[in-house]
């Protein structure tokens, strides 16, 4: 008896050699998937490292690239390279430019590779990465090979996809396990042995050896030890500072009494390490930060401002996170259990100076009201200007970045006054030519100038003064702007 196809099966069809619909659709795939070449796939390799200062991109880069060789060995060859140097893995591919240039090369129909290997998960993906990108692979019809499938990744299998959710998993823990070990092993040195962590000396330290260093593996390669000692040309400067403020003169007086002194400032004094500073002249805020320094009382004192990780787009949680760095309270600091190194401050004055409490500008007085305040620019320099009250009337001023804290400088413009009640009355005007003629307003009438002023605080809009022209400009696409005329 001879056997025949069933009806209906796709066996039934194939006898005949017809192209038979069932035959197409086996020969038909749901992506146009990249298919061996007679030479072989086109491999695009990827591999990455994350700091330079504690691997060699070098190595590591051979190194990944050897055992991506080794898999596509027998199946086609690289012919593309991405690698990106010093970018985390927790950072996704979009924000890496080596990955992301690769991202943009998958796109490209005329991409000149079939196929992206990787010499190691862990350089690629971390956490969920690998669910967000691997849709990308599949639309553009683009294969990914790693070790630990020992091939190309199939999108389509659960097996495939529930390892790849473990090494994610794992990828991420040892990040975040890593993270842990670290900063608790920081707080143990600073607090149990008071040891210089790194990082430049507070102003008014320098550096000094401190003997062999406590790890036995480090200091059998030569490292050393270092702790902070007062310098003799600028630890008198800090105690100084200190004195000054306990005798109840603001940071501003001081820090214009260092620039008459002519006393260099933190990045003139050591420009090797501030080689990104202006290493012109004392600024308020360098003062500021001194008198705020815990560590001038000789104790060491670390988590001052820690790294935190915010999402860069709550409602897009793909774009990963970005590291930023927040002052810490008090008391969050790790403070050293006993004294580290030499004091330039007493804890008791420390702690008197941080009470001392400076006056946030000149308190408003009752009957004193600035209706223009945040709405003005000044013309010459840019700057938002100052309110200020001269004879008995509202006014803003503009002195250009001059402060007490500095010294005058001759070259600088003069400052900025203008009346507040020489620009209300051509606030309509002003107002008019924005929206254009108000069918709310009966012709003839006039917005009142408080009316104007919500309509620019609820649009946004600041005004410009220049006082060459006596001319007051919105800050609009469409340049809008009105006179001045002081004699009204």
């Amino acid at each position: 008896m001879t056997a025949r196809p069933l009806s209906g099966s796709r066996e039934a069809g194939r006898g005949t050699g017809a192209d038979t619909l069932l035959a197409w659709a086996e020969r038909s795939g749901k992506y146009q998937v990249a298919q061996p070449r007679k030479d072989g796939l086109r491999f695009a390799f990827y591999g990455r490292v994350s700091t330079e200062d504690h691997q060699d991109p070098v190595t590591s880069r051979a190194r990944q690239h050897h055992a991506a060789v080794e898999l596509v060995s027998g199946h086609g060859r690289i012919v593309a390279e991405y690698f990106d140097v010093g970018h985390s893995r927790v950072l996704p591919w979009a924000r890496r430019p080596e990955a992301a240039a690769l991202l943009t090369a998958m796109a490209d129909p005329d991409r000149g590779f079939d196929a992206v290997v990787v010499g190691e998960y862990e350089r690629a993906f971390y956490g969920n990465q690998f669910a967000l990108m691997a849709p990308l692979f599949d639309h553009y019809g683009v294969q990914l090979w790693m070790p630990e499938i020992g091939g190309p990744i199939d999108f389509t299998s659960e097996a495939h996809e529930r390892l790849m959710v473990i090494l994610g998993m794992q990828s991420k823990r040892e990040i975040t396990r890593t993270r842990i070990r670290v900063s608790t092993a920081m707080a143990a040195q600073t607090r149990e042995q008071g040891r210089y962590l790194g990082g430049r000396p507070p102003y008014g330290y320098r550096l000094v050896d401190a003997g062999p260093h406590p790890n036995r593996a480090h200091a059998a390669w030569g490292r050393r030890a270092h702790r902070l000692e007062p310098d003799p040309q600028t630890a008198p400067i800090v105690e100084w500072i200190f004195a000054q403020r306990l005798a109840g003169h603001t940071g501003s007086r001081i820090t214009r009494a260092l620039n008459d002194m002519h006393i260099p400032c933190p990045s003139a004094a050591d420009p090797r390490r501030n080689a990104h500073r202006s290493k012109q002249a004392w600024a308020l805020t360098t003062v500021q930060t001194i008198l705020a320094n815990p560590r001038y009382t000789g104790r060491q004192v670390w988590n001052r401002q820690p790294s935190e990780h915010d999402l860069i787009d709550p409602a897009n949680t793909g774009l990963g996170h970005r590291r930023v760095q927040r002052w810490n309270v008090p008391d969050g600091w790790v403070i050293s259990a006993r004294p580290a190194h030499p004091a330039l401050v007493s804890e008791a004055d420390f702690i008197a100076v941080q009470g001392i409490q400076t006056p946030r500008g000149t308190p408003v007085k009752p009957g004193r009201c600035y209706l223009l305040a945040g709405l003005l620019r000044c013309g010459i320099c840019g700057r938002r200007v100052e309110s200020c009250w001269a004879n008995n009337r509202a006014a803003y001023r503009c002195r250009h970045g001059h402060t007490s804290a500095s010294r005058s400088d001759p070259d600088r413009p003069k400052n900025l006054y203008v009346r507040e009640d020489h620009i209300l009355p051509h606030l309509p005007a002003l107002h008019l030519l924005l929206t254009g003629p108000s069918e709310t307003v009966p012709g003839g009438a006039e917005f009142d100038p408080k009316e104007v002023i919500d309509y620019l605080r609820t649009s946004k809009v600041t005004l410009t003064y220049e006082p060459e022209t006596r001319t007051l400009r919105a800050g609009t696409p469409k340049e809008v702007k009105v006179t001045i005329d002081r004699r009204r």
